[in-house]
């Protein structure tokens, strides 16, 4: 499916969705329309001294909160219309889990695989300077992000050249978040999108309403999965599934190959021989596939793609044989193929829901800029007090005495990851509850659907209660 077939299939759910809503149509129009968005071209010298001219983009596509937020993507396949489309779904996204951002997207036309650490700091930095010339970033405008191609290191560049031009402004780590810990990011960030997806995964399972037409049991563990994609989101939803919900990890694809194991892989020792190798090939114990998009086709209970869009469309959907696809990618179904595996039964959750636990954790992290303090700073200390004075009640009422160890794991305060996690879990198992409201109540057909509308009357009703149209 080409970039601009992408924007149309989200516009496609978007319209689906709307033929439920109870609000007019103009108002869903300015729900639906993007509203600002910025392209541009500009030179970045390469290492050998030549100049080479780069095409990037920025949208930013509801207004209804502020700042808008969403990542940067780094791919010379990334294109106007992908960029667009996948603001539209950052908006939708935080309405649905209620984070108060309205939804952007980056990209800039590079290979980051192929180009130098240099290179690559040289076009972030210019990126950064044209965003910053037509005011498309900021604390309180247009916050970025990591996405495909982008992490940790690039969100760094970003924060250091906004803080360099940006001399007045009074919290300049807040204009981008993921970023290093040394430079005020956040415990936790870096897997957030992964481990939300275990989350959503998890509490998913645990609907035996939700499971029925599929014949499985409530629960992750002991599921026979199928992960595609080994990258930052990819790794941690495989490995949260494997050690924290007792799932069983068959198979591993990525561009080179796919893995296959009907006894299980261990995610940790795989993810490190491709650190270490540059490739899944060699790794023991394990059929090695060339053609990993075969494996998608395999047998298992959970099929989770955690790479890009368009990997499961009409053409191979009737060869799926999971009973759950777990959307961990932007946009991975298109809308051929989600009609191929609506009508065979098989359940889908959607990545409207289910990775969003990245931009839950990069709101925690712009809080944090914006305050200046960690979450725990001002109250670990209290509560360490306080439950070391209900652990002695608890031994002078009872007469039992907590040996050290007890005691300190009863008294200890959580610390900043700890709290970033419980909220995580928390607003994952709410944007669900609330998902599984909206399918019952108001008679949807799918999850999907479910989200699109929850998220779109979300934002609607933001502009019709603000007032905002003259």
């Amino acid at each position: 499916m080409s970039r601009s077939a992408f924007f149309q299939s989200v516009n496609h759910y978007f319209n689906r969705a709307a033929r439920h809503s109870k609000y007019p149509k103009g108002l869903l129009e300015q729900v639906r329309a993007c509203n600002a968005v910025y392209r541009m071209r500009f030179p970045v010298r390469a290492d050998d001294g030549t100049i080479k001219v780069l095409e990037a983009f920025r949208a930013e596509h509801s207004f209804h909160r502020l700042p808008t937020k969403g990542g940067i993507r780094y791919s010379e396949k990334v294109t106007l219309d992908e960029t667009i489309a996948l603001a539209s779904l950052m908006t939708y996204k935080c309405a649905l889990v209620e984070v108060p951002f309205g939804g952007a997207k980056g990209g800039v036309q590079v290979n980051p695989f192929a180009a130098s650490p240099g290179f690559l700091e040289r076009v972030t930095r210019r990126y950064t300077a044209e965003l910053i010339r037509k005011n498309f970033i900021g604390p309180d405008i247009d916050v970025p992000a990591p996405d495909y191609g982008t992490g940790e290191r690039e969100m760094g560049w970003i924060a250091d050249t906004y803080k360099s031009l940006r001399l007045n402004e009074p919290h300049p780590f807040a204009c981008v978040t993921g970023k290093p810990l040394a430079m005020q990011g956040l415990p936790g960030r870096k897997e957030a999108t992964g481990r939300g997806v275990f989350y959503g995964i998890r509490t998913a399972l645990e609907d035996s309403e939700l499971l029925k037409p599929t014949g499985l049991s409530t629960g992750v563990a002991g599921k026979r999965v199928i992960v595609q994609g080994l990258g930052n989101v990819g790794y941690h939803a495989a490995y949260f599934l494997q050690k924290e919900g007792g799932a069983i990890i068959v198979g591993i694809a990525e561009y080179e190959g796919g893995l296959w194991n009907p006894d299980g892989l261990d995610v940790e020792a795989v993810f490190k021989h491709r650190r270490e190798t540059k490739s899944l090939t060699e790794f023991p114990g394990a059929e090695f596939h060339h053609d990993s998009k075969e494996l998608l086709e395999r047998e298992c209970d959970l099929l989770v793609p955690a790479a890009l869009e368009d990997v499961i469309t009409a053409e191979n959907a009737p060869r799926i044989q999971a009973k759950v696809i777990a959307e961990a990618a932007n946009g991975p179904i298109d809308k051929g193929g989600e009609e191929i595996l609506l009508k065979r039964g098989v359940l889908m959750l959607p990545d409207l829901y289910l990775n969003a636990g990245g931009v839950t954790v990069s709101y925690f992290e712009w809080l944090k800029n914006k305050a200046g303090v960690s979450f725990d700073r001002m109250i670990s200390r209290r509560e360490e007090l306080m439950k070391r004075e209900l652990v002695q009640e608890i031994e002078r009422l009872t007469g039992k005495t907590f040996d050290d160890e007890q005691r300190e794991h009863l008294i200890l305060a959580p610390g900043e990851e700890s709290i970033v996690n419980a909220a995580l879990d928390q607003t994952m198992t709410r944007a669900y509850h609330k998902l599984g409201h909206v399918l019952k109540s108001r008679d949807i057909p799918d999850l999907r659907t479910a989200a699109f509308l929850s998220a779109i009357e979300h934002v609607a009703a933001s502009y019709e209660h603000h007032g905002i149209f003259p």
